[in-house]
């Protein structure tokens, strides 16, 4: 038969004060302020008067709610962020009819359904061909044809805004779109740019302005060359 173990010494000084059970955030912050209260003024009482003379009877704290604002966005696909370099550079593009309306179209299609977190948008070109076609059924307005879509593909990649992910994925350039937080963009960044072993000029960094100066776009692709011309203006 074994002996009791020896109790434990308790420990000079006060007894700490456990906080009673409240519902509620705002209960559970008063009992922790009361013991930080009372501990406070026990140290002010014993610096400033060692005779105990004088005690600080209390101290109150007052705390406020940091309530965090939401976007508040139409639909339920959440939202993202877009370069606003690039998104004025759309504008400039169709108004200068150097970007095709179904380039742009299927851009915007497949840039606005990305997965989040990733860039990456799960599409065929058929299920973009449909889903760009949706509202054109019901009004009975121009539809859009695979094939065009297909071109359309193509000539976005030649402009490095998106890149061929295999199985039906569609990469986009997350530094121009990208839905999720910084911290994640530079996660996927850092996986592309594993996968072109980190070549500054490959996908997707072959793409936006150079350095601090305002620069005129050069707006005139060609059939089929990749978006690299820019005029430096100052």
């Amino acid at each position: 038969m074994t002996s009791d173990p020896p109790a434990r010494r308790r420990q000079r000084g006060p007894r700490p004060v456990l906080a009673t059970a409240a519902a509620g955030n705002d209960a559970e912050y008063g009992d922790i302020l009361a013991v930080l209260g009372q501990q406070l003024g026990e140290k002010v009482a014993q610096a400033t008067d060692p005779g105990g003379r004088r005690r600080l009877k209390g101290v109150h704290f007052e705390y406020v709610a940091d309530p965090r604002s939401v976007h508040d966005m139409a639909g339920g696909a959440g939202y993202s962020l877009a370069s606003n370099w690039f998104t004025q550079l759309l504008a400039q593009l169709a108004v200068a009819n150097s970007i095709t309306k179904s380039q742009l179209c299927v851009f915007l299609f497949v840039a606005g359904g990305q997965v989040p977190g990733t860039g990456i948008a799960q599409y065929t070109q058929q299920e973009i061909t449909d889903g760009l076609n949706r509202i054109a059924a019901q009004k009975g307005g121009k539809m859009i044809t695979r094939s065009t879509v297909n071109r359309a593909v193509q000539g976005l990649c030649g402009y490095n805004w998106v890149e061929k992910a295999g199985n039906g994925r569609i990469q986009i350039n997350v530094r121009l779109w990208f839905q999720g937080n910084s911290t994640t963009q530079q996660e996927v960044l850092a996986e592309i740019a594993d996968k072109h072993d980190h070549d500054p000029e490959a996908f997707p960094y072959a793409v936006g302005p150079e350095g601090a100066h305002q620069e005129e776009l050069d707006l005139d692709f060609g059939a089929e060359a990749g978006f690299r011309g820019r005029k430096r203006t100052g």
